[in-house]
């Protein structure tokens, strides 16, 4: 996940200054649909690993 942040903040960068082919345009997209796939996916196991705790003391998932 790291290598990917890094290459997109690579390339904000390269497009922040002198711009992006195409083909680099492309993988930007890419790497960005990865880095939110993989996002969702761990806030959802976040989500999914909460137990709520009513007041009298019933689990409620």
């Amino acid at each position: 996940m790291e290598k990917i942040i890094a290459r997109i903040n690579e390339l904000a960068r390269k497009h922040k200054t002198i711009g992006l082919t195409e083909e680099e345009t492309l993988e930007r997209a890419e790497l960005r649909r990865q880095y939110l796939d993989n996002f969702k996916r761990n806030f959802r196991v976040q989500l999914d690993s909460i137990t709520l705790v009513d007041g009298d003391d019933s689990i409620k998932h």
